[in-house]
């Protein structure tokens, strides 16, 4: 039986941002692992927590699905400070230092982590649509979705995480989203990812 840590990123913003949609994929992500013999916990960054509890789950999670909005083209500032926050203090917890050694200067920046063995998928939100991706003349002048989500990748794969495939659901606020079908396909990633046949 598996560990999951279901992170909730999303951050308020009266009338304009309520968090439904989020609420939405955890809700889904829940009943999914649920029916999958997962265990899962969940973490909420605007409700109040506490670090070592935080980190705790961190280290009891197998996987950890991290679900967000994108907004001003990064996490929302809450989503962030949790990071801050929480694995700022977890050296020797979730990372041993950031990799170098002055003894061995074949160990890189960045090869310290000891969440070895956990996986980590990104859940995104956004209003941009799927064309400005991987196109030369788009928004992102090429970048690839998982391109442009480069830090937030960089965060969990610092403490030794790997990733699974990113899922992500675009143009929220154009009017004609099918969020059946979107949730739909966001079962079937989490299928991939996480259910071995």
């Amino acid at each position: 039986m598996k560990n999951i840590l279901i992170i909730n990123g999303h951050q308020k913003y009266e009338g304009f941002a309520d968090g439904n949609l989020t609420k939405d994929y955890i809700n889904k992500a829940t009943d999914f692992f649920t029916k999958n013999s997962f265990n899962v916990k969940h973490t909420n960054v605007e409700e109040t927590y506490t670090v070592d509890e935080e980190i705790e789950k961190l280290l009891w999670a197998d996987i950890i699905l991290f679900q967000f909005p994108v907004y001003w083209m990064s996490l929302p500032w809450m989503a962030k400070k949790y990071i801050d926050d929480v694995f700022t203090p977890s050296q020797g917890q979730l990372y041993v230092n950031d990799g170098r050694s002055r003894d061995d200067t074949s160990k890189k920046y960045g090869s310290g982590g000891l969440m070895t063995g956990t996986q980590y998928m990104l859940s995104i939100t956004y209003n941009c649509p799927a064309s400005e991706f991987s196109n030369k003349d788009g928004f992102f002048e090429g970048l690839s979705l998982d391109e442009a989500n480069f830090a937030v990748h960089k965060i969990f794969q610092f403490c030794g995480a790997e990733p699974a495939e990113t899922y992500v659901v675009h143009d929220v606020y154009k009017g004609d989203l099918n969020l059946e079908n979107e949730l739909s396909i966001f079962e079937n990633t989490l299928k991939q990812n996480f259910i071995k046949n």
